[in-house]
């Protein structure tokens, strides 16, 4: 299926978001996260993060959680790294490339990048990333720097 609308409405980013996460799920890297640590139920997560989306990109749906702290709380149980931030955009991108093209599916991407690379910060600590990227260790990979492959 080749990619050939934008995102339009909340039933675009409900089966975008379907695509991701069946694809995040299997992920031999980040799937366990989801799986394993936290046990995520699709059904009960779905309805939340499709809210977040949907404010994001149409500014409709009112999203009043607080998107880091169960971030910071996973991280706790098992650090996130550069390397699970960066294959989470490849999924990302990947499934937005799949299914749309335009303004909307841009700025989709832009904000998961965007939005991975802050939390990655937070979590590591806006200096040690920095440094990291700099050449001062850490693991720190600069997401832009990612190869992005599509995913079938």
């Amino acid at each position: 299926m080749r990619a050939t609308r934008d995102i339009s409405d909340r039933a675009d980013l409900d089966v975008l978001l379907r695509r991701f996460y069946t694809e995040a799920f299997a992920d031999p890297l980040i799937g366990p996260f989801f799986t394993e640590v936290v046990g995520t139920d699709l059904e009960v997560h779905l309805p939340r993060i499709t809210d977040f989306w949907e404010r994001a990109l149409f500014r409709t749906a009112s999203y009043g959680r607080d998107a880091f702290a169960p971030h910071a709380a996973l991280h706790s149980a098992r650090p996130l790294t550069a390397a699970h931030f960066g294959r989470w955009v490849q999924l990302w991108r990947a499934s937005v490339d799949g299914l749309h093209r335009g303004p909307r599916a841009e700025r989709a991407k832009a904000q998961g990048e965007r939005i991975a690379l802050a939390m990655l910060r937070r979590l590591a600590g806006t200096e040690a990333t920095e440094a990291s990227a700099r050449g001062g260790g850490g693991g720190f990979v600069p997401l832009a720097a990612l190869r992005l492959h599509t995913v079938s």
